[in-house]
């Protein structure tokens, strides 16, 4: 899965996508390097990012959808968002997944939306919201939580007709650097749900804060943390950079 923020103040790339060339450059590179689906998101979820308007989520990534169904008609776009009315609007206008942070959580109308739309959907574990997440990070066992808390997310969206499911375990929300490695050294646990698992560690600070380097540096680091969460069992890499994570996921194919 292939990253397109076009947000002002995502954590690596914001600001980069705004140009409608640039952005149909950048897909049309992930699409050759051999991504799957190409994640698009209008509303940056990094710690402490501020609230964007209903409306101007929609301003940011109506025409973006429409640009890429145009230039290419196959394309299979998700959408990152956590409000109903950005996901159905955007299903309808040609996108294929919603990828919710939130898990149903932010927008009570969420779960009966994506049923409605009869579409699959990534659920991610958080607590709060990105402004708040990062004071959130208490655990008795964090696993075991994570385990609990999906377990209810599935049940209520299977009760409501949902049929494909993804989960994420969110690496970076409402967890500290020492969480996330403890979540992707157990990360195989998460297999007990019978779901895909998707994992998105592309460049987040649980990388670069830990090598004292910058998330433009991480790729390596990026590239070493794909490879151990496939082997974890992880079925979607969620990433910046495709080219390389593909070939995370040939060579790890080798060993299977």
């Amino acid at each position: 899965m292939g990253i397109l923020n076009i947000t002002p103040d995502s954590f690596y790339d914001g600001g980069r996508f705004r140009n409608k060339s640039l952005v149909i450059r950048q897909v049309e590179t992930m699409l050759n390097e051999g991504a799957t689906f190409i994640d698009v998101g209008a509303y940056s979820s990094r710690p402490g990012a501020d609230d964007v308007s209903e409306t101007e989520e929609l301003q940011r990534i109506l025409p973006i959808i429409e640009l890429l169904i145009k230039n290419f008609p196959d394309v299979l776009l998700s959408i990152d968002t956590f409000r109903s009315d950005i996901a159905e609007q955007c299903i309808h206008a040609g996108a294929s997944l919603i990828n919710d942070i939130s898990a149903g959580h932010l927008d009570k109308k969420m779960l009966k939306t994506v049923a409605k739309l009869k579409v699959p959907y990534i659920m991610m574990h958080m607590k709060g919201t990105p402004k708040t997440m990062q004071q959130l990070t208490n655990y008795d066992d964090l696993v075991k939580e994570v385990l609990f808390y999906f377990s209810e997310r599935i049940a209520k969206a299977k009760d409501l007709g949902i049929v494909d499911l993804i989960i994420d375990p969110g690496f970076g929300f409402a967890k500290t650097i020492k969480q996330n490695y403890e979540l992707l050294n157990k990360l195989e646990l998460l297999k007990m749900t019978d779901l895909p698992i998707l994992a998105g560690v592309s460049r987040k600070s649980m990388i670069y804060k830990t090598l004292e380097s910058s998330a433009e540096d991480a790729l390596n680091g990026t590239t070493v943390l794909n490879t151990i969460a496939l082997q974890k069992g992880a079925n979607i890499l969620r990433v910046h950079d495709v080219k390389e994570a593909i070939e995370c996921i040939k060579l790890t194919q080798q060993l299977q």
